[in-house]
């Protein structure tokens, strides 16, 4: 009996399971949608479906990088602990190798293309690897970066930096180039700005801050008489505050505070004789902005027994 395309996305729709899966048991059961439910029931790989609405918060940050380009991810799970299971693992590396293949434009994108050398798209993949670990995994963001570069993971993959450079291939290549571009993908992980310099951050932002410390100004009897202009003017002289707190070109250099980033570049530059300017940065937190599931002690070990 010849399977249709409408009877795999049906069967899909209540299962959850990868379009190769739901077509071996349409096949397997001569087209019948429920008996191939079961049929998928059995194999344990339905149970994508029922896991679809629990909490992923915990998870990776991993970073793969080929020469000048470099694809970071974000792929969580329910439990720290398949966090470290070695077939998630691969999963989220195969996740990578398949973002610098393909190039997707986002996670929608990402789900459609052919999984790292297999046949199967990463939505199947990833529909098998929720049956097999049987826990809900989802993708939740990817980018990719190109340029001169240093990558850092912290812990295990708590954390994960991208800072990128303009300079020369001989530059980059060279031993005082690592180091200081580590140095920085260091700085990023440990003070997370928000901006890689005063060009970066958007006006409305500037002026949100501006507006801020101008009330703070008026505030203080002592300048009760000052016009608006003047008030202006010192609102702009204490932004320097602000974008120290919030550029990483302007925060003091963690290993010493006598410079800011910008100037430790600077002086690595003048140290090998090329120039080198910071262009960007990319940090991504495992977790961050999630929900994160909340069970006390007693409550999980009842959930264990039942």
């Amino acid at each position: 009996m010849a399977i249709t395309a409408k009877q795999v996305a049906e069967l899909r729709a209540k299962t959850g399971c990868g379009m190769m899966e739901c077509k071996k048991a349409l096949t397997e059961t001569d087209g019948n949608v429920e008996e191939a439910i079961k049929v998928l029931r059995e194999r344990g790989l339905a149970t994508a479906a029922k896991k679809a609405d629990r909490i992923a918060a915990e998870g990776i940050v991993d970073i793969l990088r080929e020469g000048d380009v470099a694809a970071m991810i974000e792929v969580n799970a329910e439990t720290d602990f398949v966090a470290k299971n070695d077939l998630f693992l691969e999963f989220v590396k195969g996740c990578l190798r398949t973002i610098l293949a393909c190039r997707p434009a986002d996670v929608e994108a990402l789900k459609a293309c052919k999984f790292d050398g297999t046949d199967v798209t990463v939505a199947d993949a990833l529909v098998e690897k929720i049956a097999t670990i049987k826990e809900n995994i989802t993708i939740r963001r990817f980018l990719v970066a190109e340029g001169k570069m240093n990558t850092y993971i912290h812990g295990h993959g708590t954390t994960g930096v991208i800072v990128t450079f303009a300079t020369d291939d001989a530059t980059a290549e060279g031993a005082a180039f690592a180091e200081m571009s580590k140095n920085v993908a260091l700085q990023v992980a440990a003070m997370n700005c928000e901006f890689v310099n005063r060009d970066a951050v958007p006006a409305a932002r500037l002026e949100e801050e501006k507006g801020i410390i101008a009330s703070q100004i008026k505030n203080d009897p002592k300048n009760a008489s000052k016009p608006d202009a003047i008030i202006e003017k010192m609102a702009v002289g204490k932004l320097g505050k602000f974008f120290e707190q919030v550029c990483l070109a302007d925060q003091a250099y963690v290993k010493d505070d006598s410079m800011n980033v910008a100037k430790y570049v600077e002086s690595v530059a003048k140290e090998v004789g090329a120039p080198i300017t910071l262009v960007n940065f990319y940090r991504y937190e495992k977790g961050e902005g999630l929900q994160k599931r909340e069970e006390n002690f007693a409550e999980e070990i009842a959930s264990l027994i039942k």
